[in-house]
């Protein structure tokens, strides 16, 4: 039988969509893989000429900077290629399957039309920084800030792939709604500008809290509701948001986020993290509820080294959860405490939201990486307490306790990566190298470990691992970026002046405004994740805690772990699902188990507010 003409062209086109999608995965990944590669030598290099030579390379961090934004572009192109840049699917996930194709339509044309109005102002942003050189190296800032325009080409590019592959419904449905909103907003233009700063409702709050519910990336809600925003009450040009696209996603010290996530990915295959869980296991696995006390410990131990809460995660749990299960603790508790101890570890540094907001607020890195550590320590203690409770007798014969010699042995195989975390920390405090150059030597140590000590280490893994770090540093720098533009135009909307007004005001001066941050927070870590809230709201509220006379570390520390409860917390915390797809681990089952452990959490959390000395004591 032959084919019909329609099925021909059909194939036919989905064969040149499929090649066209191809060619820009190898535009985007191999030169995102090199830059990777490229900033670990380049900072390495700079540690070991200044700490070992005494011979400072002066053009070492132009040269990165300049590196690190092409990478930050390509690899938020990387992101939106594969369809990872975060966003919230709860709401999409209960609708008719006919309904989540029209929202995943609207996935596809709300980015495609922020990234189609930003192109000619890029353009025009790229030209002005021609005029501009670097300090060492002379060059052009036009050569850095092509990054920018390079990279909404290629998102332009791979978000009309995507639409070219949505039924015609689904698209005719979704240019309708984006024309509809436009047409509602020019309409609507005059009534927005006399109503002064309440038009912030609609943009910041009805525009965006509709995108993110609906499942719209939440970088790209962020960036059309700025868009929005200026164009419908404002002259200002668009190159504005270009601007601070540029300078979200450009401070240095956010060049750690990459170095630790590929970080992580390397303690992970060079078997470091089953070394320590192994030690932890052997040491204390045999008391009752010894392997929740080892699930906590090696969550404090990883968080200190990968940075990444879901990495933590999928290097805990796979080691821990079948000897969990095979000695009868339910899945849900199982799941509950390792969504729990997550929202406990963010302020373990070198925690990527302790940099994030160390850059958008200008709070000392160090400072924080001291300041986070006791707050964590006393949220494990806490959730160890009540894990003891929750954890029912083992039935059967006893767990027999490990012999001495065994966990003699255990400890020297996990010695080389016990000593991971310590040597980050302790190269920071001595000065040996800053908060963003440190992940390289961590890097160079996970290198030798795994080929000398553990003889783990597969080459083939390590493009793919340059290719994810990439997309994940992506996803969460460009979502730093658009956050910066909203931010900014709520500054210069005067919001800022009038939240400080408000909540200067607040009953209880300086435990009062924590107070109400953390319920603010907790509430924002739900809906936003942890960076976009951090970065939006941290430049807003730090002065406002600085003039109440709350400690900036301190108040970082607190607002850190109060987003972290919410970024773990059912039913919008995308945390808690992360958590349950690597304990693969229904969400229901742990549903109704995990509120006795976020108690817990936020107990223990006023208790740190209400003590600065948690946070401040070692600074």
């Amino acid at each position: 039988m032959t084919p019909a003409p329609a099925m021909l062209r059909a194939g036919t086109r989905h064969l040149l969509l499929d090649r066209a999608d191809r060619l820009i995965g190898w535009m985007t990944e191999v030169p995102a893989a090199l830059l990777v590669l490229a900033e670990v030598v380049v900072l390495l290099l700079g540690v070991v000429a200044r700490f070992v030579f005494d011979q400072p390379l002066v053009w070492s961090d132009e040269v990165a900077s300049l590196l690190f934004l092409w990478l930050a572009m390509l690899g938020a192109a990387i992101a939106l290629r594969r369809g990872t840049h975060m966003r919230l699917t709860t709401v999409m996930g209960r609708m008719p399957r006919h309904w989540q194709a029209r929202l995943n339509a609207l996935a596809v044309g709300i980015p495609l039309l922020f990234l189609a109005l930003m192109l000619s102002p890029t353009i025009d942003y790229v030209e002005d920084q021609s005029f501009i050189q670097t300090p060492a190296l002379g060059w052009s800032g036009s050569i850095r800030a092509a990054a920018l325009l390079v990279g909404i080409v290629l998102m332009l590019a791979i978000s009309l792939l995507h639409l070219a592959r949505l039924g015609w419904r689904e698209t005719l449905l979704m240019g309708a709604a984006l024309a509809a909103l436009a047409g509602l907003l020019w309409l609507g233009s005059g009534a927005l500008l006399a109503i002064g700063n309440w038009n912030l409702l609609v943009f910041f709050v009805l525009l965006v809290g509709a995108a993110v519910l609906l499942g719209v990336p939440i970088a790209f809600g962020f960036g059309l509701a700025t868009a929005a925003y200026l164009l419908t009450t404002s002259d200002t040009t668009l190159s504005v948001i270009t601007g601070r696209l540029d300078e979200g996603m450009s401070a240095l010290i956010l060049l750690a986020v990459p170095l630790f996530v590929l970080l992580g990915q390397l303690v992970e295959m060079t078997g470091m993290a089953r070394a320590m869980v192994g030690f932890l296991a052997a040491l204390i696995g045999h008391v009752r509820g010894g392997l929740s006390y080892v699930l906590l410990g090696a969550m404090l131990l990883v968080s200190g080294i990968s940075g990444s809460k879901a990495a933590d995660m999928a290097a805990v749990a796979p080691v821990l959860f079948p000897e969990m299960k095979r000695r009868g603790l339910d899945e849900g508790e199982m799941v509950s405490l390792l969504a729990a101890s997550g929202a406990m570890a963010e302020t373990i540094p070198p925690s990527l939201v302790l940099i994030a907001i160390a850059a958008v607020t200008n709070v000392s890195v160090a400072a924080l990486f001291t300041g986070g550590l006791l707050p964590g320590i006393v949220l494990a203690l806490a959730l160890a307490v009540i894990a003891r409770q929750r954890t029912a007798p083992t039935p059967g014969p006893r767990v027999a306790r490990t012999p001495m010699k065994l966990v003699g042995r255990s400890f020297v195989i996990g010695l080389p990566a016990l000593v991971l975390p310590m040597l980050i920390r302790a190269a920071v405090v001595r000065g040996v190298a800053t908060a963003t150059e440190v992940s390289t030597i961590g890097i160079a140590y996970a290198v030798l470990v795994g080929l000398l000590v553990y003889r783990q280490f597969d080459p083939r893994r390590i493009y793919p691992m340059l290719v994810e770090t990439a997309c994940l540093s992506g996803t969460i720098l460009f979502i730093i970026g658009a956050a910066t533009a909203m931010a900014w135009a709520l500054t210069q909307s005067g919001f800022s002046q009038a939240l400080a007004r408000a909540m200067g005001h607040v009953p209880g001066g300086g435990f009062g405004f924590l107070v109400i941050s953390i319920a603010a927070f907790i509430v924002l870590g739900s809906v936003l994740e942890g960076i976009p809230a951090m970065v939006l709201f941290g430049p807003l509220l730090f002065p406002i805690a600085r003039g109440l006379h709350v400690n900036e570390v301190h108040y970082a520390v607190v607002i850190i772990l109060a987003m972290g409860i919410g970024l773990f917390a059912p039913p919008f915390g995308l945390g808690y699902y992360t958590a349950c797809s690597i304990g693969r681990v229904h969400p229901d089952l742990a549903l109704k188990r995990i509120w006795p452990y976020l108690g817990v959490l936020v107990a223990s959390l006023l208790l740190i507010a209400a003590v600065p000395w948690f946070s401040t004591g070692f600074l």
